[in-house]
């Protein structure tokens, strides 16, 4: 969903309107959607949660890190509106669409050219995927945000600077892709959001949220997932995260046929065979999900230790006591098999 202030507001600011820039007022249904479920019964979402709650009503610069789809627009959606500037705009600045020579503009940095910056009636500035900011505009960012200074300079931003990635900064600063500073300056608290394979207990409440949210949108009656239904979302390892489940389950929804929807997943993380059997409600069996948990079990030790001893296969194999061939046969069937050399 797309909200944006209204022209006379955006004029009144100083900032025109450009599709890098999308602009959401503090009270706007946009500032709550996905952000509606929050807790869960996993550990980790309850202290992240937490956490999210003490730093909200600090100015820190927080950069949120987490694979595609895990909802990290959504937590900064959240620390917004705990924020002191939450009665303020909400700004997201689509990183891989700026460029270098609108840049500015694009911020309405300087706009009415009396010092008072168009941004600085933004309660929250979200730079999303700020890896996919060209190098140009890493620089430009960079003299743009306060360095510590008690009040912003002209040309500076004044708003609150939330920042996400799905990528490894210190990887991308490595290889010379990100700049050191920037990401130092935008790196005041750094908060880890974990995929849902590794929070699958919330799976059940996500999906019942999902459910009530898309019935209601499309005016229908709320779907009860079968309890195979429930096995299967459960046992799928969601690549694409809470965004592939809550498109899951608007499918259901939408379609009314359960079995249907959920018929493109597959079982944790395996690739779904041209010669598999279709998913109905009858060709489940307990040996079948203890010989899937067990294959997935497999799969993540062999990747972790090829990991550590980055992909040598003969080291890996020694501390996996198998076979140089074994290892090399279970590869050939995790498709892994010419990932990396030895």
């Amino acid at each position: 969903m797309r909200l944006t202030v209204g022209d006379e507001r955006r004029e009144e600011m100083g900032i025109k309107p450009n599709n890098s820039v999308t602009y959401a007022e503090s009270n706007s249904p946009l500032c709550d959607a996905k952000a509606d479920f929050w807790g869960g019964i996993t550990p980790t979402m309850p202290a992240l949660e937490s956490l999210v709650s003490e730093i909200a009503r600090t100015n820190i610069p927080i950069l949120l890190v987490g694979e595609v789809g895990t909802g990290k627009k959504s937590f900064a959606h959240r620390i917004h509106r705990l924020s002191q500037h939450s009665d303020q705009p909400f700004v997201k600045i689509t990183c891989a669409s700026m460029k270098a020579d609108t840049f500015e503009k694009d911020l309405g940095l300087g706009a009415s050219g009396d010092g008072e910056d168009g941004l600085n009636e933004v309660g929250t500035l979200l730079f999303d995927e700020i890896s996919e900011l060209d190098p140009t505009c890493q620089r430009n960012l960079l003299y743009a945000l306060p360095d510590g200074e008690a009040k912003p300079q002209h040309k500076m931003v004044a708003a609150r600077i939330v920042s996400t990635t799905n990528k490894n900064l210190d990887e991308e600063m490595r290889m010379g892709r990100f700049r050191s500073s920037l990401y130092y300056r935008i790196n005041g608290v750094c908060l880890r959001i974990p995929p849902l394979r590794e929070h699958r207990e919330d799976i059940p409440a996500l999906a019942a949220f999902f459910l009530d949210k898309y019935a209601a949108e499309f005016g229908r009656v709320r779907p009860t997932l079968s309890s195979k239904g429930m096995e299967r979302l459960l046992e799928h390892s969601w690549p694409g995260n809470i965004r592939e489940l809550e498109n899951t389950i608007k499918k259901v929804v939408a379609l009314k046929d359960e079995w249907l929807a959920l018929s493109g997943l597959t079982v944790f993380g395996g690739e779904q065979s041209a010669t598999a059997a279709p998913v109905t409600p009858d060709n489940y069996s307990l040996k079948a999900v203890a010989r899937a948990a067990s294959r997935e079990a497999e799969r993540e030790l062999i990747l972790k230790v090829l990991a550590r001893t980055h992909w040598n296969r003969k080291r890996a194999a020694q501390e996996l006591q198998i076979s140089y061939k074994s290892l090399r046969s279970k590869l050939k069937q995790m498709g892994r098999l010419e990932t990396e050399s030895v």
